[in-house]
C-alpha cells in the first residue's frame, strides 16, 4: 500500500465525536488519510463540494442520503462503508453503475427494543414533565398511567415488534398487532393477537410502530388512523418518520385528539429548529437515538474498519489488473 497514494476516507455525521475512539483505526494509517465530520450538511451542493476529494465514505445509517445525484457528482468515490445491515438511503443502482462498492456492518435490534420501552415508560409516567418541574422548583404535576391491563398495539411484528410485545406481556399488558403480511400463527407464537387495522388503532392504549419504510408503508398512519385512537391513546415511533403523516400527527396532538406521542424519527433529520414538535407538551421528542449506544457504535465503526481494510488490501491488485 505504501507505493500507492493515500486513500482519503471521510467519516460522516459523527455527532458525538466518538468514531475514532470506539474503533481501532490504526490498521488503516499506512494506507489512508482519515477526515471526520461531526456536523451534518443538508445542502446538496455544499455536500458534494465537501465529499469530492474522498475515495471512501463511512456513513452512519441514513443520516446523509447518498442519492444518484450525489454519487454521480463524486468522481473519486470508490467505496461506501455503511453502518447497519442495509441502507435504504443509498442509491444502489447508481453506485453499481459507477462501480462504487457498498459494504455493510453487523447490527443488533437490542438498542431499539430497549429504547422503545424507555419511551413508553417515560410517557406513561410523564417523566420528562416531572423532571422539568423539579428542575424549575416545582413538585408533583401529573398523574401517571399504569401499564398492567392496558393494550399495547404493535404496527409490525418482526424482530423488534415481537420483542417489544414480549416485554409488554411482562408488564401485564394485552398485546395486539397488525401488518400487511402478519399471520395468526406468527402473532400467536409471540403472544400477540392479530387484529384488523381499524381495531389496532381503536383498541390500543399505546401504539408502537415497527415496520420498515417502503412505498406501501409511507403515510400508513394517516389522519384516519389517528382519528380512530382513544383520546387517552399514545403513539410511539422509533421506526421511520414518513410512516406517520406528520401534519396529521401534529393536528392530533395540538387538538389533543390523542394524549401524546413519543417520536424518535422525523421526515427531515436533523429536525428543523422551528418544528412545533420541539415545543408541544404532549410530545416526547428525541434525536433519532434508538440505535445509538456505545456497544452498537463499537460494532458499526469496528466493522467499518474491517471493511475498509479489506478494500485497501485489494487495492494494489485492482490497480495492477
Amino acid at each position: 500500500m505504501s507505493n500507492l497514494p493515500l486513500v482519503r476516507i471521510a467519516i460522516l455525521d459523527d455527532y458525538q465525536k466518538v468514531a475514532l475512539e470506539l474503533a481501532d483505526w490504526s490498521s488503516l494509517e499506512q494506507g489512508a488519510e482519515i477526515t471526520v465530520f461531526s456536523d451534518h450538511v443538508a445542502d446538496i451542493d455544499q455536500l458534494i463540494e465537501r465529499l469530492t476529494p474522498f475515495e471512501v465514505l463511512c456513513v452512519m445509517r441514513e443520516r446523509t442520503p447518498l442519492t444518484r445525484a450525489i454519487i454521480e457528482s463524486l468522481p473519486n468515490l470508490k467505496l461506501i462503508a455503511s453502518t447497519g445491515a442495509g441502507n435504504a438511503s443509498i442509491d444502489m443502482d447508481a453506485a453499481a453503475e459507477r462501480n462504487v462498492e457498498v459494504v455493510h456492518t453487523g447490527y443488533s435490534s437490542t438498542p431499539t427494543i430497549e429504547f422503545t420501552w424507555a419511551m413508553i415508560l417515560a410517557m406513561a409516567r410523564n417523566i420528562t414533565i416531572e423532571n422539568r418541574s423539579v428542575r424549575e422548583g416545582g413538585w408533583q404535576r401529573t398523574l401517571g398511567t399504569e401499564l398492567a391491563g392496558k393494550t399495547l398495539g404493535l404496527l409490525g411484528l418482526g424482530r423488534v415488534g415481537s420483542a417489544v410485545g414480549v416485554i409488554g406481556r411482562t408488564f401485564g399488558m394485552n398485546i395486539i398487532a397488525w401488518s400487511h403480511n402478519l399471520t395468526v400463527e406468527h402473532a400467536e407464537s409471540v403472544g400477540a393477537q392479530l387484529v384488523d387495522k381499524d381495531t389496532l388503532f381503536s383498541a390500543s392504549d399505546f401504539l408502537s410502530i415497527h415496520v420498515r419504510l417502503s412505498e406501501r408503508t409511507r403515510g400508513l398512519v394517516s389522519a384516519a388512523e389517528l382519528d380512530r385512537m382513544k383520546p387517552s391513546g399514545r403513539i410511539i415511533n422509533t421506526s421511520r418518520g414518513p410512516i406517520v403523516d406528520a401534519h396529521a400527527l401534529l393536528a392530533a396532538l395540538r387538538n389533543e385528539r390523542i394524549a401524546g406521542a413519543a417520536v424518535d424519527v422525523f421526515d427531515t433529520e436533523p429536525l428543523e429548529l422551528t418544528d412545533p414538535l420541539r415545543s408541544l407538551d404532549n410530545v416526547l421528542a428525541t434525536p433519532h437515538i434508538g440505535y445509538v449506544t456505545r456497544e452498537m457504535y463499537r460494532t458499526f465503526y469496528g466493522d467499518c474498519v474491517i471493511n475498509i481494510a479489506k478494500y485497501l488490501d485489494q487495492r494494489p491488485h485492482l490497480s495492477e489488473a
